[in-house]
């Protein structure tokens, strides 16, 4: 347990609180209110990327019996619930709250944040943890990546 809230406080927290925070602070940010569009995306958004990545996490925790960290990552390739449909829900989660916070505090560079965290994470997956799947996992990674999309779901699932 201690491992879990460990990579919880290191990864999202950082990204979801942390640097938002200070791109407030070294921003001069003064609040404005935004528009009830932007409140009520916002949060639909919000409660939806915080129960994706919530649920995505209790995932790596019981099925694949690690974390989300690079460092304790699972043993075992998790594929159920939100894996079937894209790859990467607990990064589209975070992505969603990034974007809720955006919208609700009506702030252009959380925003910003969310992009440029979205390449990162672009980047890394196909340079590094996908490579590292692939040799962990073998052939039940690649044909999961065969079948479900990196980021942008599908309809309905495919199993491996």
């Amino acid at each position: 347990m201690k491992a879990w809230i460990k990579a919880i406080l290191i990864l999202p927290f950082n990204v979801v609180v942390v640097i938002p925070f200070l791109i407030l602070y070294f921003s001069d940010y003064v609040y404005t209110a935004p528009g009830i569009w932007q409140n009520v995306l916002g949060c639909v958004l919000l409660a939806g990327g915080l129960f994706l990545a919530v649920w995505t996490m209790l995932l790596f925790h019981k099925i694949g019996k690690g974390t989300l960290a690079p460092w304790d990552a699972t043993t075992h390739l998790v594929v159920e619930g939100p894996f079937k449909y894209t790859r990467n829900p607990m990064i589209t989660g975070v992505l969603a709250v990034l974007t809720a916070e955006a919208l609700l505090l009506n702030e252009i560079y959380v925003f910003y944040w969310m992009i440029i965290f979205f390449l990162i994470n672009c980047i890394y997956f196909k340079l590094f943890e996908e490579k590292q799947l692939e040799k962990k996992f073998g052939g039940e990674y690649l044909a999961y990546k065969k079948n479900v999309p990196m980021w942008f779901p599908r309809l309905r699932g495919k199993n491996k």
